[in-house]
């Protein structure tokens, strides 16, 4: 029986092959706007967007893509090729995308972890995956992808030290195989959704302030 890791390695290669056909560029084309706007969010700064490679590339216009990854075989590769831990810096990013987390091979809290350390106090992380409630999953059945619901998402995020967005909005079609942009205010049935997460630049938990004792005599 051949070891977890070359079954799980077959299973992105399959996942990769599904992307690139009409089922899964639909997919890709309906999040294509989410992508280009998470990129505008905060312009002249530092962006990085792990993706599969089958995304089409966007138009100058859209937004620049100072660094741009897609997982192939347990590692990514794009503008350098590294695993995890990323070799970057951290706190330098101030919008990081993942899209689509099933084609990769780390683990999922792991991703999460690296996102949230590279990305500067009030950052935002824009994670767009799919959505296993929806009819278009008979699509993707049986291609490698493992997926899961956006409470599952919410808590990996939440563990990431980072704080998820109270919408969760759905994106792509519901069954039949053609791209659909329009966003929903939650996710309902369709294919994908979008689940945004910020950096807080305070603690979470409110600290308590420091009490000060003086001495009796001690001058104010």
């Amino acid at each position: 029986m051949p070891p977890p890791v070359f079954q799980r390695q077959s299973e992105l290669i399959a996942a990769d092959a599904w992307f690139a056909g009409a089922a899964g560029q639909a997919v890709l084309a309906s999040e294509a706007g989410c992508v280009a706007a998470g990129l505008q969010q905060r312009p002249g700064q530092v962006a990085l967007w792990l993706g599969t490679a089958n995304a089409a590339p966007l138009a100058a216009e859209q937004g620049a893509v100072p660094l741009r990854l897609h997982p192939q075989r347990g590692v990514f590769t794009g503008g350098l090729q590294c695993g995890l831990p990323l070799p970057l810096a951290s706190e330098t990013c101030a919008v990081v995308i993942v899209q689509h987390p099933e084609t990769s091979a780390c683990a999922p809290g792991a991703l999460l972890e690296e996102c949230a350390r590279v990305l500067l106090p009030g950052g935002w992380l824009w994670l767009l995956a799919f959505n296993p409630l929806s009819p278009y999953r008979w699509r993707w059945r049986g291609q490698g992808l493992r997926v899961h619901e956006p409470v599952t998402w919410r808590k990996r995020l939440r563990a990431a030290g980072l704080a998820p967005d109270s919408l969760t909005q759905g994106v792509g079609p519901v069954w039949e195989v053609g791209p659909d942009p329009r966003l929903q205010d939650g996710v309902g049935l369709r294919a994908a959704f979008l689940l945004r997460a910020e950096k807080r630049r305070l603690p979470l938990t409110p600290q308590r302030k420091p009490q000060l004792h003086l001495q009796a005599g001690t001058p104010a």
